[in-house]
């Protein structure tokens, strides 16, 4: 018995180590061979799928301030607003404005309030005007909603939800407007706007359609 348990001990104590050597170099050996480089591996062949998995980009990036996708009439904001306020700003009713082409072409106020809500717009990075005017008004900045015709209409500067305030569209009159003196004048909108980055007439957008 003490001579079986001496030679397990013997065993133990020479064949583990033995068997580890032999264990970390069939790691090495089996599957990059006897070579150091293994160009001797028998290592399957790379399998592609039939199907690409990035499909390789074909429209051109936009740069800062131009429209990226849609149809209609190309146009700066400048001549928008100031068309559709010197219209009377209409809320349901078409107005006319001349594109960058040269073309006269018609729009409605479903085409300005793009100006107002959407993210990104008027420079990379830049928030949508209605986050910052909004309907609830004791937290709006100058207590104006761009979010709707109706706060647009009623102007800035309103002690209540049913008062009037002070007219941003200029009565018709765009170059007296504090719109127009917000945005292209001052040029201290939209918020954190960087210095020379938005274009002297705003952002361009489609919008509308030719008459």
């Amino acid at each position: 018995m003490k001579r079986d348990f001496n030679t397990w001990m013997l065993f133990l104590i020479f064949g583990m180590p033995v068997l580890f050597l032999a264990f970390i170099a069939g790691l090495y050996f089996i599957p990059c061979g006897l070579n150091n480089d293994c160009s001797q591996a028998t290592l399957p062949g790379v399998i592609h799928t039939p199907v690409p998995t990035i499909i390789p980009a074909t429209m051109v990036a936009p740069e800062p301030g131009e429209a990226a996708v849609g149809s209609g009439c190309s146009v700066s904001a400048r001549t928008l607003l100031q068309a559709w306020a010197s219209s009377g700003s209409p809320d349901v009713g078409p107005f006319e404005f001349i594109d960058a082409s040269g073309t006269v072409c018609t729009a409605t106020y479903a085409d300005v309030s793009r100006l107002f809500s959407e993210a990104n717009l008027w420079y990379p990075g830049a928030l949508a005007c209605i986050t910052c005017h909004h309907s609830n008004l004791s937290a709006a900045s100058a207590q104006l909603d761009l979010s709707a015709y109706a706060g647009m209409a009623a102007g800035s500067r309103r002690a209540t939800a049913g008062a009037l305030g002070n007219d941003i569209l200029g009565a018709g009159e765009w170059d007296s407007s504090i719109l127009n003196r917000q945005l292209f004048v001052l040029k201290v909108m939209p918020f954190g706007r960087p210095p020379g980055l938005v274009s002297e007439e705003g952002p361009t957008i489609l919008a509308g359609k030719p008459k």
